[in-house]
């Protein structure tokens, strides 16, 4: 093993933590394995460091940033957020994703602003970088948290919120299920996902960040975008 990998996976095993959480960068097949623009990624850089590979299994983001202390893995892809910086130290990001909110058939509110203006409750999940975000800007008094999405859109399914925050193109997906509910503009951020490594390991996060900006220059990020159905437009080159 060389240094820098040694510096990567101190146990031999490149750990890469997946979150499931977010369905436009990861999913699972009919058997249950992983994939999508995560695992793509994680295999690039498991073969550019001549490492094996293994994935450690989350459903939220909040539990892969929860357990950055732990030594639970190596590697993860979570979107940026100053509160995670405390304890994991980013790349620069590679990739942006529009956060909206999904409003419920009975939702009064024409456009993102008149929603928040009217203090209308809003589910949210726990932990998420929306939710982060959206703790700290007006509104976030009448921030209903629930531990998944699954159960946000229960909720929302009740009547019992307003409208569910997310990202953007799951409230699209989760919109055509649901007659008569709606995708409200604007954008109430842009997420911006990154990979990143828990703090405390500066030459592997300098190469990691370095491996990613050669990924984008080169147009593999973009290729792996398109090739599960995001527009490579999306994609950002790292400096």
């Amino acid at each position: 093993m060389t240094p820098l990998a040694q510096h990567f996976a101190p146990h031999g095993l490149l750990r890469i933590a997946l979150n499931h959480g977010n369905r436009i960068l990861v999913s699972r097949d009919r058997e249950g394995r992983a994939q999508g623009i995560s695992v793509d990624l994680a295999q690039a850089l498991a073969a550019h460091l001549d490492l094996p590979l293994a994935f450690q299994h989350y459903e939220r983001a909040v539990d892969v940033s929860a357990s950055a202390t732990e030594d639970a893995w190596d590697v993860c892809f979570l979107a940026v957020d100053p509160e995670r910086a405390r304890t994991i130290a980013f790349t620069d990001p590679y990739v942006k994703i529009e956060g909206s909110y999904l409003a419920g058939a009975d939702c009064p509110a024409g456009d993102a602003v008149e929603l928040i203006a009217a203090g209308l409750p809003v589910g949210s999940v726990v932990g998420s970088a929306y939710t982060l975000t959206l703790q700290r800007l007006p509104g976030a008094d009448h921030l209903v948290l629930y531990p998944d999405i699954f159960a946000a859109l229960d909720s929302l399914d009740r009547g019992q919120v307003a409208a569910i925050a997310g990202i953007r193109a799951v409230m699209e997906k989760e919109a055509v299920l649901r007659p008569g509910t709606r995708v409200l503009e604007p954008a109430f951020m842009e997420i911006r996902q990154a990979m990143a490594m828990p703090q405390g390991r500066p030459e592997a996060s300098a190469a990691l960040a370095a491996f990613l900006a050669d990924l984008a220059r080169r147009g593999v990020t973009g290729d792996i975008l398109e090739a599960h159905g995001v527009d490579r437009s999306c994609a950002l080159t790292p400096a």
